[in-house]
Formats: C-alpha cells, sequence, structure tokens
C-alpha cells in the first residue's frame, strides 16, 4: 500500500527566528491521527534566522540525528561535544538517560536550513552518545547513501534501534531503489526538489509512507534531495 502525504497537510510554527514545519504531531501542533510512522516520530523541517537558536533544553529515551540542507548549525551539550554542522554532515545523538543541548546559527547573515529526527529507541535509559560523520555530494548523486544503521556498516553512523537511513541526491535519469523485506515499512521525505517516488511524483516536503511493498523506486529527480527509512513494520 502506499499512501502520499504532501507538504501543506504538515503542521506550522512560526515564532518570528523560527519557521518550522511538522511532518508528525508535535509540540503545539496535536494531530493524534498522525503521530508518527513505526519507530519514527519527529521530522521538523527548520529554518532558523541568522543569530538565533535553540536554548539549553533537556531530551531523554529518544534518537535524534539532524541534517542540515543550507547554512551551519552550531550544537553544544552536556556530554561536552561542541561542533558546527554543514550541509552533507549527519549528527545524531542518544538521548539516552538524558541530556541537555543547544542548538545556534552562528551565522550574522545566512539563515540555516535543517531537518531534526527523531526515532524511539528500542529501550529506555541507553548510555547517551554522540556521533558526526559527513557524506559527499559524490557518495549520493543517483544512489541512496547508507547514513545509519544498527551496524554500522559501509561507514555509516550507529542506531539503537532496528532502523536504517539513506540520503540521496538526484537529477535527471538517475535512478535508484530501496529494497524491503518482508514486514518493513517504507517512508520517505523528500527534502528539496521534485522527484518520482514509487509511480508519485513528489515535491519538497512531501512524503510517502510504503507498506507491503518488496521495493521502492526513484527516478525522474530534479535537484532532489530524499531521505529514505527502512522501518520495522
Amino acid at each position: 500500500m502506499i499512501q502520499v502525504r504532501k507538504s501543506d497537510t504538515r503542521g506550522r510554527t512560526e515564532i518570528g527566528w523560527l519557521k518550522s514545519w511538522h511532518s508528525f504531531s508535535f509540540g503545539e501542533y496535536y494531530d493524534p491521527d498522525n503521530r508518527g510512522i513505526s519507530d519514527l516520530r519527529v521530522i521538523n523541517d527548520d529554518i532558523v534566522v541568522p543569530a538565533m537558536g535553540f536554548g539549553t533544553h533537556p531530551h531523554r529515551d529518544m534518537e535524534i540525528f539532524t541534517y542540515v540542507l543550507s547554512g551551519e548549525l552550531e550544537h553544544k551539550d552536556s556530554m561536552g561535544n561542541g561542533s558546527v554542522i554543514r550541509p552533507g554532515d549527519v549528527q545524531v545523538m542518544n538521548a539516552g538517560t538524558g541530556v541537555t543541548h543547544s542548538e545556534f546559527n552562528p551565522s550574522k547573515e545566512n539563515p540555516v536550513h535543517l531537518l531534526q529526527i527523531w526515532i524511539l529507541p528500542p529501550k529506555k535509559d541507553l548510555p547517551p552518545s554522540y556521533q558526526q560523520k559527513n557524506f559527499s555530494d559524490e557518495e549520493k548523486k543517483g544512489k541512496l547513501r547508507l547514513i545509519l544503521s544498527p551496524t554500522g556498516e559501509n561507514g555509516s553512523l550507529t542506531l539503537h534501534q532496528s532502523a536504517r537511513v539513506y540520503a540521496g541526491l538526484f537529477d535527471g535519469n538517475q535512478t535508484a531503489k530501496l529494497t524491503l523485506e518482508s514486514k518493513r515499512t517504507g517512508y520517505v521525505h523528500v527534502a528539496t526538489g521534485e522527484i518520482e517516488v514509487a509511480g508519485k511524483v513528489l515535491k519538497a516536503g512531501d512524503a510517502i509512507v510504503c507498506t507491503d511493498e518488496k521495493e521502492i523506486q526513484f527516478k525522474n529527480g530534479r535537484q532532489a534531495q530524499v531521505l529514505a527509512f527502512d522501518l520495522r513494520g
């Protein structure tokens, strides 16, 4: 079964320095019928204006990863980590027993556009951890590059949950496919551009849910950037 979720059906938050679109129920946007897909709980599509950001705040029992589309995001946390996340970087923080962190746009001129994504871990009270790695455009052009997995295979960063996340860049006649095992669910979020996924034309902010499907086809991209999730059924 294939279900398309259009960009304009997402929740919206705007508080001056932050514009955010919520793929699933989050904060003041509450939708009891749209609280996630499998272990995927949050996809927030955020634009933060220059020299502003999220002050120090807590998290626990969640695997959180950040994917910057443009601009830069400065991160600091209670584990002692401090870094700047740029396009191509994937940052993963397992909040586990509890962490605090802040996220700030260090530029005085340019906004930062990012996706922040939350995945439920398989159990509570895991030790907190932090990872960050850059995956070049060349690794993602015309293909789905594995960026997160439970095993860390192919140089991917690690999750505790049984989930795999892929990033891809598609333009022109490039094609790819994601093969799903039995009782797995596929979820694809189009971050930028336009692309045909599973026979459906999707634009930036659109998503598609695939259940009981053996594979998901990607083709006819127009400057498209996608994140594809292989999740428990």
